[in-house]
């Protein structure tokens, strides 16, 4: 079984994540990690903190001549910013945060010891993760990419990526300081966020995760807990300032008929859109996103959601100081105006855990090669579809 858990406090001494499931000889990729996490800390509205941290990871157990041991990985990125002991007290609580409900979870009468965990900067350790997870996913040809559709209401228009063009797009996205596929809004996008500012407010937004070249039947119908649908949503819920997940048409869907929702399933030969899908069916459009009944069918993963503004705001809202117990106005931390570039290399990096996990489910765990073996052996089933009475 995959899992993993995270350590540390946004300004203490590190971030740490370990990770256990992973199968023996998996290569180790740190350049590719290291720029995940360097797209972590980019795009346009990041504050201060990101100037300050050069994320790189660091591994500690798991590793030997580059590849995996199939022992539980552990990883690091050290903070620069590293001030724990020395950091004030936090008492006007911040509307939108932990603050004030971890204070009165736990007695306290200064949220620091709650904030400093609850911080968006755990989500370093879930991208070094996510990144290990994507390049197990990569030795099948199943690549996940992130995006943003949308920031401070601005849209933007849905692009068909495709394995064949993901190079292009991924070249476009990268290219954006809002991480977007179709550029054409990011000039509003810059006017949005640095109207924020000077107001002293935040921006929050929409990302999408497109994973490519899933095979069909992955994930499980059988029990609410293994299917494919619940574990991304719960994934991507426990992304910080993540308010809602959608898969495919999302809400959309109840806005509309049973026959304009159904994907209507056709016979196709042509395997270009994703060769690891050898079976002789297809769907004549994509509205399921990839998914039915807790299982892939063979189309595209299509994952949205929603990222709300950031709770630290440079002009606080009003608040109460649980010190004196009077109306103060929230109190402030050096912090971004807008992370929602950063909030798609994150989503992406979870979908790609969960992915991995189910994977490994099906395929087997303790070797890469076993792993490979029965992963062909199932294309070769599915390319020899229906089997014979």
């Amino acid at each position: 079984m995959l899992r993993f858990v995270t350590a540390g406090e946004s300004h203490g001494p590190a971030v740490v994540a370990v990770l256990e499931g992973l199968p023996h000889g998996l290569p180790v990729d740190e350049a590719f990690i290291n720029a995940e996490l360097k797209r972590r800390q980019g795009g346009y509205g990041r504050g201060g903190r990101m100037r300050i941290e050069t994320d790189t990871v660091e591994f500690l157990s798991g590793v030997r001549g580059g590849k995996t041991l199939g022992s539980p990985l552990t990883m690091v990125v050290h903070n620069k910013d590293e001030r724990l002991e020395k950091a004030p007290k936090v008492t006007k609580v911040r509307p939108g945060h932990a603050d004030l409900a971890g204070c009165l979870k736990y007695g306290l009468h200064d949220a620091r010891d709650v904030l400093e965990r609850a911080s968006a900067r755990e989500t370093t350790a879930r991208v070094m993760v996510g990144a290990m997870c994507s390049t197990f996913l990569r030795q099948f040809g199943i690549r996940v990419f992130g995006h943003v559709r949308a920031l401070g209401g601005i849209e933007v228009a849905a692009i068909d990526t495709t394995l064949a063009n993901l190079d292009a797009s991924t070249k476009r996205r990268d290219a954006s300081p809002f991480y977007t596929v179709d550029n054409s809004r990011d000039d509003a996008m810059k006017a949005a966020v640095e109207a924020a500012k000077a107001a002293g407010d935040t921006l929050g937004g929409l990302v999408e995760a497109l994973a490519l070249g899933l095979p069909p039947g992955i994930g499980n119908h059988t029990q609410w807990d293994r299917k494919l649908d619940g574990q991304l949503a719960q994934a991507c819920m426990s992304v910080q300032a993540i308010k809602a997940v959608e898969i495919g048409l999302g809400r959309e869907a109840g806005a509309r008929k049973g026959s304009e929702v159904h994907d209507p399933v056709v016979t196709d030969s042509n395997r270009a859109d994703n060769p690891n899908n050898p079976s002789p069916y297809r769907r004549a459009r994509n509205n399921a996103g990839g998914l039915e009944a807790g299982m892939t069918n063979g189309e595209t993963l299509i994952v949205r959601a929603t990222m709300k503004p950031i709770s630290t705001l440079m002009e606080p809202l009003d608040t109460v100081d649980i010190e004196t117990g009077k109306a103060a106005k929230a109190s402030t931390e050096r912090s971004d105006v807008c992370a929602v570039p950063a909030a798609s290399v994150v989503i992406e990096n979870a979908i790609a855990v969960v992915l991995a996990g189910t994977m490994l489910e099906k395929f087997g765990s303790d070797s890469l090669d076993e792993t490979r073996r029965n992963f062909d052996a199932y294309l070769k089933t599915l390319g020899s579809y229906p089997p014979k009475p």
